[in-house]
């Protein structure tokens, strides 16, 4: 098991990665809360597996809410849900909050619990490949408007995060190959070894070292720059272009790591553009490996189109990130009309 620590500007989190952790939730509540109250967010997909369990765990009795699964879901209507469920709990600021789920449960929950009386506690515990290996750690939490993805959210840290890689094992090979992409990611901006591991056929059988990583690389750029306004805009790499694919597909027609996958060899193109080194083969063949679309399924007018409400956005300019050299990424601020340019040759 590894136990990381990442210090937050108001709380500490600690973050617990291992297989079979999971039976130990309790324990380490114990540990790190007081609460005589707790509440379970899940969604539909998590709850059948995963809920009766997490709840026997706990001597007090637990109240849940179950919300339908899908990106589509991730908005205000279902954050108004989850505060009538706490306050018919009764939930108090001394109380505890658990996201049981994947990058929509914890994103979802984070932002109730960061809202909810100003605040109350909550342990992340991410029960897919990507919101174990990104989403779940580093307190960005927050839903989607019909104008864009993320543009309504918080900063607030999970002071508990339990990554148990055995509950990986029950994730259809779809939502596997999704959080690859948040891999790849990683192995782009910070660690090309990363890039190594998982090109070998038994990459599966070191999945806790290369969750590891990347939970770690995270830790370091998110202590370094917690409220997202230098180093942490790198780990958007990949996302300009696929949150604007998400969009257009109205959070349905592609998943969230198909999008960045997608964005990332669009990076990779619009580096080449910019004169830079050409990695688009590298990137692509590291996606392909692992069943995640490369190409833009959208019109290069659109896709601009759709930037234009991205959350980077400054004024008329946007940020943008570029890897000119595997394991180090760049952040370029773009004029809107140089990028409308550039989008146009993708």
């Amino acid at each position: 098991m590894y136990h990381l620590s990442l210090q937050g500007s108001v709380s500490l989190s600690d973050i617990y990665i291992g297989g079979g952790i999971f039976s130990t939730t309790a324990k380490h509540v114990a540990e790190k809360f007081h609460p005589t109250r707790i509440h379970v967010v899940t969604d539909s997909n998590v709850e059948p597996l995963y809920l009766r369990a997490l709840c026997a765990q706990f001597p007090l009795t637990v109240t849940y809410t179950v919300i339908p699964a899908g990106e589509e879901h991730k908005n205000l209507a279902t954050v108004a849900s989850i505060y009538e469920d706490l306050c018919e709990a009764g939930l108090t600021r001394s109380d505890l909050l658990i996201a049981l789920g994947g990058g929509v449960v914890g994103d979802i929950t984070g932002f109730a619990a960061a809202t909810y009386l100003r605040g109350i506690h909550i342990c992340q515990i991410p029960t897919t490949l990507l919101s174990q290996v990104d989403s779940s750690v580093g307190g960005k939490c927050g839903v989607d408007l019909p104008q864009g993805k993320n543009l309504v959210g918080s900063f607030y840290q999970p002071e508990l995060v339990m990554i148990d890689t055995d509950i990986l094992s029950t994730l259809p090979e779809r939502i596997f190959c999704d959080g690859m992409a948040e891999v790849i990611k990683y192995g782009c901006i910070a660690n090309r070894d990363i890039l190594e591991l998982i090109s070998a056929p038994d990459f599966k059988s070191n999945l806790e070292q290369i969750v590891y990583e990347c939970v770690r690389i995270k830790r370091d750029v998110v202590q370094q720059d917690e409220h997202d306004n230098g180093l942490r805009m790198t780990l958007n790499f990949g996302h300009t272009i696929g949150h604007a694919a998400e969009k257009l597909g109205n959070y349905v027609d592609l998943s969230h790591g198909q999008a960045v996958a997608i964005g990332m060899c669009a990076a990779a193109k619009l580096n080449i553009l910019l004169g830079g080194n050409d990695l688009t083969q590298i990137i692509a063949d590291a996606c392909t490996m692992h069943q995640l679309p490369t190409s833009l399924p959208y019109d290069n007018e659109a896709i601009y189109n759709s930037l234009l409400s991205d959350k980077k956005r400054m004024s008329d300019t946007l940020n943008f990130i570029l890897v000119n050299q595997l394991g180090r990424a760049d952040i370029r601020k773009f004029p809107l009309d140089q990028l409308h340019e550039l989008v146009a040759q993708l």
